[in-house]
């Protein structure tokens, strides 16, 4: 499942409106990262948002 093992940032869903103001349905998916950081003093592997990469990458 595309979830960030850190902010627990999720897909979320909604509508797509068209033009002509028609609405379906569709979903904005978080963009999911595999990285090795640092947790904890020992580096881990996880799937984290890119967001949460970027942060951890200026700590």
């Amino acid at each position: 499942m595309a979830k960030c093992e850190i902010c627990g940032k999720k897909p979320m869903s909604g509508n797509n409106v068209s033009f002509s103001q028609r609405h379906t349905k569709r979903k904005w998916k978080p963009n999911i990262q595999k990285a090795t950081i640092m947790m904890d003093g020992q580096l881990k592997k996880v799937k984290v948002c890119s967001r949460c990469l970027r942060t951890a990458s200026k700590a």
